[in-house]
């Protein structure tokens, strides 16, 4: 993996890079998500409020505000489309902790595609971020977003019951995270 000097490219392996997000990305997002609807709003909640273009539009214009230091969102490119997203938000420098967030496109699931760029941003993140905390959030029962962290070597801390509001009704949240000393303790290995 090549991580360039301004981090606005990351080359995860031949045919997956992450890319800073950019509003110009709106049309690409938007189609995935309109194509994806049914799947992705399964278990995530701005999916109900992303109707059109603009809204992915309004999105993208504040996580990529320059004066937003709380959140770093790229778009996945997999063989040169765009597949998804994948980013850190909450990031709080001060106690060097944040969230990492993501989806992808329903027909590029079960790929790795998601677990690898994952991983990519976790060196980011615990080398030139200076992290020593992420974690992750995943719907009770999103068994595939739970792989995610299980297979990067996150620990479980327990339940955000309630966490999420999702479909009319709360869904409870699993929460893991990754110490900075357990990532480099698993890179030595």
């Amino acid at each position: 993996m090549k991580i360039s000097p301004h981090t606005t490219t990351i080359a995860v392996d031949n045919n997956l890079y992450l890319r800073l997000a950019s509003v110009e990305d709106a049309p690409f997002l938007y189609r995935i998500i309109d194509t994806h609807r049914a799947y992705l709003r399964e278990w995530l909640p701005f999916i109900d409020f992303s109707q059109s273009v603009l809204d992915t539009k309004a999105y993208l214009r504040a996580v990529t505000d320059t004066k937003n230091i709380a959140e770093e969102v790229y778009v996945i490119l997999y063989q040169k489309s765009i597949a998804g997203i994948v980013g850190f938000k909450g990031i709080d420098h001060i106690n060097r902790k944040s969230e990492l967030g993501y989806w992808l496109s329903g027909d590029l699931q079960g790929r790795g595609i998601m677990r690898r760029s994952c991983k990519a941003l976790l060196q980011y993140a615990f080398g030139e971020m200076g992290m020593n905390r992420v974690q992750i959030k995943a719907g009770a029962g999103n068994f595939r977003s739970s792989n995610i962290p299980r297979k990067l070597g996150f620990t479980l801390e327990g339940v955000q019951r309630d966490g999420e509001y999702l479909n009319g009704r709360f869904h409870d949240l699993e929460v893991y995270s990754l110490l900075q000393r357990e990532w480099l303790q698993q890179e030595e290995q």
